[in-house]
C-alpha cells in the first residue's frame, strides 16, 4: 500500500472527488481542497473515512498565495509528510467568443487555472524536493484535450490555460527531475462532471471514437497510476484519457 499525504485541489467534486477516493483506496491520506463548496468536500472526506481512509477538508482559493501556503501547512499538521499533489482545481470561464470576452473574467480564469497550479506546485516542491530536505514525490496536473484541440466554441481561453498547464508540466519536470520529484499531467476528454453542460457533452460526443463521454473515475485511474511507484520512469509526460478524441 502507498503511504504519505496527497493534496487534491478542487477535490470535492467531479474528477477531484473521484481521484481523492481512489488515492485513499491506494493507501494515501488525502487533503481534499475546496474554495467554496465545503459540503461537497466534507462529503468526499466522509466517503473516504467510511472506507477506513484518512482525509481532511481544507479550504483555500488556489489563486491566493497566502491561502495556498496555509493549506499546505495545515495538511502537514493534519496528515503528515506530503507525498504528492494533484492540481485539479479549475474553472471553465465565461463561454463567449474572444471578441466578447471581458478582461476581468479572463484574469480570474488564468489566476485559478494557471497561477493557482503554479502556486500549489511551488509549495509542493518546497516540501518534496530533496534540495529542500524532502523525500521526493509526484505532482500530477490536470490538463485537457482542449490544449491541443483549441476548445469548444466559446471556450478558447479555457483551452489556452490548459496549453499553459502542459508547458508548465514539461518545464517543471525538467527543473526538479534530479530532486526526486516527478511531474506529469493527465489530459481528459469530455467528462461527465458539473463543469461540462449537457450541451457541451452533446457537441463533443460525435467526435469521440469510443462513443461515450468519460466518467470521472476513468480520469482518476490515470492520475493514481502517475502518482504511484508503477510510474517511476514517467515524468514530463501528458497522459491523454479521452476515448480516442
Amino acid at each position: 500500500m502507498a503511504s504519505g499525504a496527497i493534496i487534491v485541489t478542487g477535490g470535492g467534486r467531479g474528477i477531484g472527488a473521484a481521484t481523492s477516493l481512489k488515492l485513499a483506496q491506494a493507501g494515501y491520506s488525502v487533503a481534499v481542497n475546496y474554495a467554496a463548496d465545503e459540503a461537497a468536500a466534507q462529503a468526499t472526506v466522509a466517503a473516504i473515512q467510511a472506507r477506513g481512509g484518512r482525509a481532511r477538508a481544507l479550504r483555500a482559493d488556489v489563486a491566493d498565495a497566502a491561502a495556498v501556503e496555509r493549506m499546505f501547512d495545515d495538511a502537514d499538521r493534519a496528515l503528515g509528510p506530503l507525498a504528492g499533489l494533484v492540481n485539479n482545481a479549475a474553472m471553465i470561464g465565461r463561454a463567449a467568443r474572444i471578441d466578447e470576452q471581458e478582461s476581468g473574467d479572463l484574469a480570474r480564469l488564468f489566476a485559478v487555472n494557471v497561477i493557482g497550479t503554479i502556486l500549489c506546485a511551488k509549495e509542493a516542491v518546497r516540501r518534496l524536493s530533496t534540495s529542500h530536505g524532502g523525500r521526493g514525490g509526484s505532482i500530477v496536473n490536470i490538463s485537457s484535450v482542449a490544449a491541443r484541440l483549441g476548445g469548444l466554441a466559446g471556450n478558447v481561453p479555457y483551452a489556452a490555460t490548459k496549453g499553459a498547464i502542459e508547458t508548465f508540466t514539461r518545464g517543471l519536470a525538467t527543473e526538479v527531475a534530479r530532486e526526486g520529484v516527478r511531474v506529469n499531467a493527465v489530459a481528459p476528454g469530455m467528462t461527465a462532471t458539473d463543469m461540462a453542460s449537457e450541451e457541451m457533452r452533446a457537441a463533443a460526443l460525435p467526435g469521440i471514437p469510443l462513443g461515450r463521454v468519460g466518467a470521472a473515475e476513468d480520469i482518476a485511474e490515470g492520475v493514481v497510476w502517475l502518482m504511484s511507484p508503477a510510474a517511476a520512469y514517467a515524468t514530463g509526460t501528458v497522459l491523454t484519457i479521452s476515448g480516442g478524441r
